[in-house]
């Protein structure tokens, strides 16, 4: 029998799959089948692999990463001094240099700040427990 979509849909109410008691060799029938439907054991096996993962995921302690934590800290510092210093060298407050090096100061800042904000913020969620933020998103740094 070719399963259709309904059949397949509907648990294949039409399937011609037969379950019967085994015998032993005595004479005596011995049943070994659960009750269940093989959809239902199906199921419940998947819901005891989910509950073992989720067993082994709580087990695990949640070590806060200090130098990651540390490491965003002073890209956000330093990227927020460039981003200042190139507005000042921009603006003409500081006119050691011209403003093609003001850009590039900018340019930098920007490039360190954002990181440094994007990892401090993560850090900031994940130990305030918003969902979907763990300090596993962090990068390593040397551990």
């Amino acid at each position: 029998m070719v399963p259709t979509w309904a059949n397949v849909a509907a648990g294949i109410p039409g399937s011609k799959v037969k379950y019967s008691k085994l015998s032993s060799t005595d004479g005596v029938h011995i049943n070994l089948q659960k009750e269940t439907s093989p959809a239902e054991a199906s199921f419940k096996r998947c819901l005891g692999v989910v509950r073992s993962h989720l067993l082994r995921c709580k087990e695990r302690p949640v070590k806060t990463p200090y130098k990651a934590i540390a490491c965003a800290t002073t890209q956000f510092l330093i990227g927020i001094f460039l981003v200042i210093t190139g507005c000042l060298l921009l603006a003409g407050y500081i006119r050691k240099v011209g403003a093609s090096r003001a850009i590039c100061v900018l340019i930098v800042g920007v490039l360190v700040f954002l990181p440094g904000f994007y990892h401090l913020l993560i850090a900031y969620r994940a130990s305030r427990g918003h969902n979907g933020y763990s300090y596993e998103d962090l990068p390593d740094c040397g551990h």
